[in-house]
């Protein structure tokens, strides 16, 4: 259904649930690349998308309403029809680091055993909460409001033969944040012989998609104790050493 929705379709604002489809995308891009910074492009109609949205109405001497109307989407076309090839400017502010990280707890949530051991052992460095059998929206919801520094999800999969490590991204921009944990912890991963393969791959999965954080998506099929431990020491180690840069 989200992709069914293309850019002046229907009147875009800040609504509960929040709106969510292929033409908020397309509405961030736009004003990403005029310099007005909606956030992660992620397709949802959060604050942040609507903050930017008044700041080009203001700047065009529109009505700042926060609302996509015909006269705005008229203007945002005009403009971005000139600023093809122009760089996101929520790209520029990530990777020159201008934006804030947030320092509130470090959130894990999945059942699996290498949840439970990391969870263990964070504990005794950071503030850490573990929400084991907490929907996904739900887990989002709490990490967006406490402020999380990260957010490590984990899924104990019978059909992974390896270790998965996934970070957001879309066919329209990715968490370099997300991609630079997710890079350090593969390669520590990789220096034990012992311990299963690992990949790396971006993806829009909802835990990605609805964290406004850095967050991982931790995948694994090995259920051997010596594994689960180390795996559990070799992420504790790159976390902590992050979560106190």
């Amino acid at each position: 259904m989200e992709a069914g929705w293309h850019l002046g379709a229907r009147l875009l604002y800040a609504a509960r649930p929040f709106l969510r489809g292929d033409d908020v995308a397309e509405l961030q891009v736009r004003l990403a690349r005029l310099g007005f910074n909606p956030g992660r492009i992620d397709g949802i109609f959060g604050a942040q998308t609507e903050i930017a949205l008044i700041d080009f109405q203001q700047n065009r001497a529109l009505e700042p309403s926060g609302t996509l109307s015909r006269a705005t989407l008229d203007e945002l076309l005009r403009m971005t029809a000139r600023a093809e090839a122009s760089r996101l400017v929520t790209d520029a502010r990530d990777e020159a680091g201008f934006d804030t990280v947030a320092d509130g707890p470090i959130v894990i949530t999945g059942t699996a055993p290498l949840a439970q051991r990391v969870a263990a052992r964070l504990r005794e460095h950071v503030d850490v909460h573990h929400l084991p059998d907490t929907p996904v929206d739900e887990v989002a919801e709490f990490a967006n409001r406490s402020g999380a520094a990260v957010v490590l999800s984990f899924a104990l999969l019978d059909e992974v033969l390896g270790i998965h490590l996934h970070y957001w991204a879309s066919y329209r921009s990715h968490s370099r944040r997300g991609e630079r944990l997710a890079t350090e912890l593969a390669t520590e991963l990789s220096h034990y012989r012992d311990l299963p393969r690992v990949e790396l791959t971006g993806m829009a999965l909802p835990i990605l998609r609805e964290t406004r954080m850095t967050t991982i998506q931790i995948e694994y099929g090995d259920q051997r104790s010596e594994v689960v431990e180390r795996v559990a020491e070799v992420i504790t180690g790159v976390i902590s050493a992050v979560f106190h840069k």
